[in-house]
């Protein structure tokens, strides 16, 4: 299973509703990085991303973007080959 990495923030429910996705699919080795406790940490999240929003959700060395996107993917069917490459 590809690592998964998440970039959050303490009070956010979008990134809670994203977590909770995955490890419904059997993620548990969740990498949570919060960006509202180091300011830098929200600025290299920006610079790959080139979003400010959170959560911003990694799987491997893919940008899947946010929640919504999470959502997406695993209505298409494509998250969990996502996760197992």
């Amino acid at each position: 299973m590809q690592t998964v990495t998440l970039y959050t923030t303490a009070t956010c429910p979008y990134c809670v509703r994203a977590k909770a996705l995955l490890m419904s699919k059997g993620v548990a080795g969740l990498t949570e990085i919060r960006v509202d406790l180091d300011a830098s940490e929200r600025e290299k999240m920006m610079a790959l991303t080139g979003r400010r929003t959170v959560p911003q959700i990694f799987i491997g060395e893919t940008h899947v973007g946010g929640c919504d996107d999470l959502i997406a993917l695993n209505s298409s069917g494509k998250l969990d080959v996502l996760l197992a490459l």
